[in-house]
């Protein structure tokens, strides 16, 4: 199982961009969270496939309709030791 941490930049807060990373995660059979950074950015740390971790990574890169992302940054981490995946 490989696990990914991403730090994802732009408009991202306050536009369903957690909501939208958990239910693109879930659908890829991730586990792992989605949460708000005091500095504006979303991070996301994901455990799955490689494949499915690449796939979130595309995905991020759009987010839903109303984001805007400039940027994500992703970096190797253990994997989350939760069940599912979270938002907060």
């Amino acid at each position: 199982m490989a696990a990914a941490r991403f730090l994802v930049s732009g408009r991202v807060q306050g536009v369903f961009y957690r909501g939208s990373a958990r239910e693109r995660a879930l659908a890829l059979g991730l586990s792992g969270y989605a949460r708000n950074l005091p500095d504006g950015r979303v991070e996301v740390v994901a455990s799955g496939s490689t494949e499915a971790l690449e796939a979130l990574e595309r995905w991020l890169w759009q987010g839903p309709a109303a984001a805007r992302v400039d940027a994500v940054a992703r970096e190797a981490c253990a994997a989350p030791d939760v069940k599912g995946f979270l938002t907060g």
